[in-house]
């Protein structure tokens, strides 16, 4: 998957140093506990030992899901459009975020149904008008799989060459809890009444259904255990781009912040392909939706942020990115013992 982008691990020497620069610093040893650890993570990323978190670029990948037809949503398939629509008005919850921590947006689609080409702002990206129906059908052909995942690495990049130093991923998409959900089981093993939770509002009922759904189109295909396979078979366009752009950050050697179940889904989904993409990862925030802990834990992934959350958009890993910022001032503007004058507790 996405072979041509070439991932170089971070040289050697720069992780002692970098530990050392943080030990230098007028504080007691590892009293900043994890800004510390995230410190030298975006050090190493950057293979900089003073690492930037901005400008800061938020990925949107909106796209439908074929899955919707068999009843595993609470909210019709229009509404992914709609909302595209107020992500580029600015309207969103993503959006106002945004604002607040001074970071850009970048609103990506990667397969509505409808018509969206007319929209200002709106970066077109499509692959089709949705995946197919993954409890019938493959969600996506082979090729459409490799044009997604291409797809979302282009616009990695491009937003890297026009000065994003940090990329966060988020999406939209009615039913895309459901393709991740059986991605999640696919990849982890895990059983999908564990994984599967009420996505945007699902009652009892209706989670027992999108359960029995998921169990069938799981059953259909269960020869879908790498990456890539269960893609192809379980969906989605923006999980695929998402997953293509997360590669991509890893090459261009920049953090990338992933934000809940669904991003969650597509570094794992990216992490199976190219493990060595793993150390470019920042986890924001533990989303309440069930399969999110299965998926961390795989990873062996902690998140930055437990607030209750469950909205997606990339919410979670915008709420993050202040603490990267924190994390990169410590590095560059907190001063060393040995500048400020002050003594070191004996040894």
């Amino acid at each position: 998957m996405l072979k041509s982008y070439r991932i170089a691990a971070p040289p050697a020497e720069l992780g002692p140093a970098v530990q050392a620069a943080i030990d230098a610093k007028t504080k007691p040893p590892a009293s900043l506990g994890r800004i510390e650890a995230l410190a030298l993570q975006l050090a190493l990323c950057q293979h900089d030992l003073q690492p930037c978190a901005e400008p800061a670029r938020l990925l949107l990948f909106a796209a439908d899901h074929g899955l919707v037809a068999e009843g595993v949503s609470a909210w019709p398939q229009a509404v992914t459009g709609e909302m595209v629509r107020n992500f580029v008005h600015g309207g969103a919850a993503a959006n106002a975020f945004a604002r607040a921590c001074g970071a850009s947006i970048t609103v990506i689609d990667a397969g509505v149904a409808g018509d969206l080409y007319w929209l200002d702002g709106l970066v077109g990206r499509r692959i089709a008008a949705g995946t197919r129906n993954a409890r019938r059908e493959d969600a996506m052909t082979a090729s459409e799989r490799d044009a997604a995942l291409e797809a979302g690495a282009e616009v990695a990049v491009t937003a890297i060459d026009a000065g994003a130093r940090v990329l966060l991923l988020g999406e939209m998409g009615i039913g895309n809890s459901a393709s991740a959900a059986l991605l999640a089981h696919a990849l982890t093993g895990g059983p999908l009444p564990a994984l599967t939770g009420p996505g945007a509002g699902l009652d009892a009922a209706g989670l027992a259904h999108k359960i029995a759904v998921l169990e069938a189109a799981a059953a259909r295909r269960p020869d879908a255990k790498s990456g890539s396979a269960a893609l192809a078979a379980f969906g989605g366009f923006e999980i695929a781009m998402m997953s293509g752009a997360l590669v991509a950050a890893a090459a261009e050697r920049t953090p990338i912040v992933v934000d809940g179940f669904i991003a969650s889904v597509a570094a794992l989904v990216a992490i199976d392909a190219r493990p060595e993409s793993r150390p470019w990862c920042v986890f924001a925030h533990r989303s309440t939706e069930p399969g999110h802990d299965a998926v961390l834990q795989h990873l062996a992934a902690t998140p930055l942020l437990d607030l209750q959350m469950r909205l997606g958009e990339g919410t979670g890993a915008l709420l993050a990115l202040p603490l990267l910022r924190a994390a990169c001032a410590m590095l560059s503007d907190m001063a060393s013992f040995e500048n400020a004058g002050v003594s070191r507790a004996p040894a």
